[in-house]
């Protein structure tokens, strides 16, 4: 009994001995590994606490992200449900001309007929008041849109065809007036064009030549010619062979001898169609500069 109450005291005095070391240890020694130990776990407690869905913060968050979640699908359910259509903007086709004009006209032609639209042509080529030798390109537009070579053939029911391949035959074509005098001996009204492109000459040749037959036809209103018993027989008249600033040419000459309207081959790549060989010189002078430029 004495033994055993002798063991009891030794244990006490092991577990105060153990508890006043353990006490001293963390009195003593700031940054010892009990008290890290400590720390990390109240940092780690810290820690779970800002993590946790509970906690005043993270509410806050989730709160925010449900309600933008929410608009945003409320503004894709009503645009799917009303079919509304997002206005976009008009993009202003970008304009180059073939060659350089001293002045640029855009006639409105929308919704006009051909008679219509050939004297709107020609009252701007009689009033054209560009320098000498300067050249005005008319350029016919639909809705502000520029009208390209088919759809102008198309509106003056016109019998040239250029095919449906733009590669071809170019869709891109000047209309227009060269300032030669409208008292000149060589032609008495001014200098009226139409300036074509095309990938090669082989390409519109053919074409041209079917043309012939009705290029008067199609075009007398634009050069201010009036059909009449004097002028009727220009509509059968046969074009001849010429070479015009030393380019191969065909050419519909009047009974007097004088150019009625002719097309020539002024480059591998473009046709001029006109009624003056001074309009032809400057249109074929801008051609070249416009070809070292590039």
């Amino acid at each position: 009994m004495e033994k055993m109450e002798q063991d009891k005291e030794i244990k006490n005095r092991i577990v105060e001995t153990y508890a006043g070391d353990m006490a001293e240890v963390i009195e003593n020694n700031e940054e010892g590994p009990i008290k890290k130990i400590i720390y990390g776990e109240e940092k780690h407690e810290e820690e779970k606490e800002n993590l946790s869905p509970e906690s005043k913060k993270n509410k806050l968050f989730m709160f925010a992200g449900f309600l933008l979640l929410s608009v945003a699908l409320i503004t894709l359910f009503y645009f799917l449900l009303f079919d509304r259509d997002i206005g976009t903007v008009e993009v202003e086709q970008q304009f180059t001309p073939i060659i350089f004009n001293d002045k640029s006209t855009f006639l409105e032609v929308f919704g006009l007929k051909k008679e219509e639209i050939t004297q709107a042509v020609l009252n701007q080529i009689n009033a054209t008041e560009v320098k000498n030798e300067g050249i005005e390109g008319i350029y016919l537009t639909e809705n502000k849109q520029i009208i390209g070579l088919r759809r102008f053939i198309s509106l003056i029911n016109g019998n040239f065809v250029p095919g449906n391949n733009p590669l071809f035959i170019g869709d891109n074509f000047l209309l227009g007036v060269v300032n030669v005098g409208i008292t000149s001996p060589e032609t008495p009204r001014p200098g009226f064009f139409i300036l074509l492109k095309m990938r090669a000459t082989t390409d519109i040749f053919d074409t041209l030549r079917i043309w012939e037959g009705k290029m008067f036809s199609d075009l007398y209103r634009f050069l201010g010619i009036n059909l009449s018993k004097d002028t009727n027989y220009l509509l059968t008249k046969e074009f001849q062979n010429e070479v015009i600033e030393n380019k191969n040419a065909r050419v519909l000459y009047d009974r007097e001898g004088k150019i009625v309207i002719m097309y020539i081959f002024a480059n591998d790549n473009s046709v001029i169609v006109s009624n003056s060989k001074a309009a032809a010189h400057e249109i074929m002078l801008r051609l070249t500069s416009a070809q070292k430029e590039q």
